[in-house]
């Protein structure tokens, strides 16, 4: 009778290990997934940018410092070589459009432009899209960091090398801090 009990509390351990291992495994593979469809629409607004700040130039070319931070920190998402790294980038890419949208705001004549007009409401529609994937991906990297943090399934965690993995955060103080706009040298 004592080796069907220890053979039932055996069996029971090794179906829990293995269902903890493969939900582990199903989550790793969404937060991939949930990563990727966000780096489609952050793609999208890196591939508007460009457009964006040439737009911006032909009206406001003495609105250099601006447009070269806005480039610096494209260029910066594109050289970034982890996931952390590339949302901290995007981050900054981020501070930056708003300073450009500031400038922008600065310049009927450009508000006006009809390219700069539709190249807004690309940016506006990618910019919802990347929002909702954010918190698509917010939502599975937090059941995924719960699963690797919560005790038991912390050991297999640790057994198998799951670490936690970022969120994508806006940070706090760029998204607060006011854009600075100066309306007397830019006319």
């Amino acid at each position: 009778m004592a080796i069907w009990i220890i053979l039932a509390v055996v069996v029971l351990f090794a179906m829990w290990f293995i269902a903890t291992y493969n939900g582990f495994v199903k989550l790793g593979v969404g937060c991939d997934e949930a990563f990727s469809t966000m780096d489609v629409y952050l793609k999208k607004r890196f591939d508007l940018i460009p457009n964006l700040v040439e737009t911006v130039k032909g009206y406001a070319a003495h609105e250099s410092e601006t447009l070269q931070a806005v480039t610096a920190a494209r260029s910066a998402v594109g050289n970034s070589s982890t996931t952390a790294e590339k949302l901290e980038n995007e981050n900054i890419l981020s501070g930056t459009l708003r300073s450009l949208f500031a400038v922008a705001e600065a310049y009927p004549d450009l508000k006006a432009n009809t390219n700069f007009i539709e190249l807004m409401e690309q940016l506006k529609s990618v910019e919802n899209d990347i929002a909702s994937a954010r918190k698509y991906y917010n939502a599975v990297v937090k059941k995924y960091n719960v699963k690797c943090r919560v005790f038991p399934s912390s050991i297999i965690a640790r057994m198998f090398g799951y670490e936690s993995k970022p969120m994508f955060e806006v940070s706090a103080a760029a998204e607060r801090e006011n854009v600075k706009v100066d309306f007397g040298t830019n006319k």
